[in-house]
């Protein structure tokens, strides 16, 4: 998978994952572990995205 392709995919996911903490913060059950867990997830796809770019600027 080309670099290009995996950001584009870590993108549509990271989109996803942040439609989905709208999504759960605005419903009265949802669990804060829960919550919590997505938002770390959006932040792990968010750094790896930042280490791709930088990788693919310096190449």
């Amino acid at each position: 998978m080309s670099i290009h392709s995996h950001l584009s995919e870590l993108e549509r996911r990271h989109a996803t994952l942040e439609r989905e903490i709208e999504s759960a913060a605005h419903h009265p059950s949802t669990d804060s572990l829960e919550l919590s867990e997505l938002k770390r997830r959006k932040l792990q796809i968010k750094d790896e995205i930042s280490k791709l770019r930088t990788e693919k600027e310096l190449h």
